[in-house]
């Protein structure tokens, strides 16, 4: 077979297994994303059980770097501590390395089976979970044919005359081996599938074991990068917890190097063929990794505030603050078309702002403190200047001689303006004082009354981005899902506030305490989400398809006996 058509055919194996993974992980996460995140929320009982819920949670979505980039979120938000975060990233590490075990056996005589059962789940079923779990069997599937077809496609390389050579020379140097596998894990952006595509190279005879073990563990070190890179934009404490993940694997890495390289390993004792002795000794190297580095997590925190910089709360507040460069331009006053624009963007910033505070309510709901309130508090202010500031910049683009679509334009973005600036003070004065009595009273919302509430907040946030497309576009689809919703939140608010009262009939004495909260809660985002919606009004309003009143028209007859 000629060189090229190997390389192809062998690419395009790898390509399927990377799409078969993301696809495993896009299923998990559109049908238990709130509960995976509910799930690392809460894994702050020690560092033991960071570990073992960072763990399930790799194993579950089938990626330690998914788990990263939560765990980044969650630190940002003032949720996780950098230590628990480290500790939850071992665990990970540890859990994509059994998935890994679960993959490599021969499960070939399964393709069938797996894939007529996910196709069948997806095409034939309206339900969002059962849909979500046939896409997650059909990228198990296709990571299993992904693999016959890396097995099919590389056996014809070890009849090569150049491979021996190669492999030669990474055999006397394994340093090189091991960066080669960092780097192409980084490129490809996944440690199951790097590990996978070893194992399957060795199985075929094209990657002996003594280069195979060095790639392994610049795998291992190549999927701490990931993270690394992934949140490099995120806050001091977002990126300490990648970081430190990264010191505790090249660390290990190299000592572990130095082993296989000074002494004798017992391959035998690993298991029978090379491939399974690949897979093994990545399993061992991660759960060595967990228990000798997880007392040292505290350590390891202190030398990453370090390496990144430490500062204190108010500055970190400070940051949360800094004010970007303003998108309103005086210099384009006097022509309204651009000036409008310009307010346009200004004002999508602001809604960006708004939308910054909001995200992480329900967190503080759960268990915030009174600092890190305070830290979203602050950029309350940030929402009036920019209120304040968008007012008077159109107050004077209306100086200018203005058609009637642009003067009204300007009238639309003005009252938005102000909506969001009231979102702002929903959020800063009501939800986030709840958060901060709550914590001081030490209570607690009900586990059905809070998961009723974090719906509410999901759909508020996604509606929140839907309206800011909405001022961008002008699109008229758009804008009736945006008052369709508005319907729905209502229906929504209506059926929790009878959940709300039956449960108080029960005497359920969590919802007893927090009633008057919960009410407040669910009011606060009902009142957001409608002024969410009024983006949406005035591209209804030309349309002619916003109805003046909700009332049904009434007959001459009723006309008639209200006069009478």
């Amino acid at each position: 077979m000629h060189p090229l058509v190997v390389l192809l055919h062998l690419a395009a194996a790898v390509m399927l297994l990377l799409w078969a993974v993301r696809m495993v992980r896009t299923g998990v996460e559109r049908a238990y994303g709130r509960a995976l995140k509910d799930a690392l929320r809460k894994a702050r009982g020690g560092h033991a059980r960071a570990a073992v819920a960072g763990s399930v949670l790799a194993v579950v979505l089938q990626s330690s770097t998914a788990v990263a980039i939560l765990a980044a979120g969650f630190a940002a938000s003032g949720i996780l501590t950098v230590s628990t975060g480290i500790a939850i990233l071992l665990g990970a590490d540890l859990g994509s390395a059994l998935v890994v075990q679960v993959l490599s056996f021969d499960l070939s005589w399964a393709i069938p089976l797996v894939m007529l059962a996910g196709a069948t789940m997806f095409l034939k079923f309206e339900r969002r979970e059962i849909r979500q779990g046939g896409r997650i069997l059909l990228g198990i599937a296709f990571i299993l044919l992904s693999l016959s077809m890396i097995g099919q496609s590389t056996a014809p390389l070890r009849e090569s005359e150049v491979l021996p050579q190669i492999m030669g020379y990474l055999r006397d140097d394994p340093i090189t081996a091991l960066v080669l596998a960092a780097i192409l894990t980084w490129f490809i952006h996944s440690s199951v599938a790097a590990i996978l595509l070893i194992s399957a190279f060795a199985e075929q005879g094209v990657l002996p074991v003594e280069v195979a073990l060095p790639m392994v563990l610049g795998a291992n070190i190549g999927g701490g990068l990931i993270a690394v890179w992934l949140t490099r934009g995120l806050s001091e404490d977002a990126r300490r917890i990648p970081l430190g993940n990264l010191l505790f694997r090249v660390t290990a890495a190299l000592v572990a190097l130095a082993v296989v390289e000074l002494s004798f390993v017992p391959m035998d004792a690993l298991g029978m063929g090379e491939a399974r002795q690949i897979v093994n000794f990545h399993l061992v190297f991660n759960v060595l990794l967990v228990l000798v580095c997880l007392p040292f997590t505290g350590l390891v925190e202190r030398l990453t505030e370090r390496l990144i910089g430490d500062k204190s709360k108010m500055e970190k507040a400070g940051a949360l603050l800094t004010r970007p460069m303003s998108a309103l331009d005086e210099a384009v006053i006097d022509t309204p078309r651009l000036a409008l624009a310009s307010a346009t963007r200004e004002l999508l910033r602001m809604g960006e702002t708004v939308e910054t505070m909001f995200r992480p309510v329900m967190e503080l709901l759960d268990d915030g403190d009174s600092d890190q309130v305070a830290r979203v508090t602050r950029l309350d202010e940030e929402v009036n200047r920019a209120h304040t500031d968008i007012k008077l910049f159109i107050a004077k683009v209306n100086r200018a001689r203005l058609t009637a679509e642009e003067a009204q334009r300007g009238i639309e973005l003005t009252d938005f303006a102000i909506n969001l600036e009231h979102i702002g003070d929903i959020i800063a004065k009501s939800l986030l004082p709840l958060a901060e009595k709550k914590a001081r009273r030490k209570l607690q919302f009900s586990e059905e009354g809070f998961a009723e509430m974090t719906r509410l907040h999901e759909r508020v946030r996604t509606n929140m981005q839907l309206a800011l497309n909405v001022l961008v576009s002008g699109d008229l689809e758009t804008a009736r899902q945006l008052v369709r919703e508005k319907e729905q939140m209502r229906l929504l608010e209506r059926e929790s506030h009878n959940c709300h009262l039956m449960r108080l009939q029960s005497g359920m004495v969590e919802s007893i305490e927090t009633s008057d909260m919960h009410l407040e809660v669910v009011r606060s985002l009902k009142e957001i989400n409608s002024l969410l919606a009024t983006a949406a009004y005035p591209i209804l309003s030309e349309s002619g398809e916003l109805l003046e009143s909700r009332l049904a028209p009434r007959t001459r007859e009723q006309i008639s006996r209200v006069r009478s």
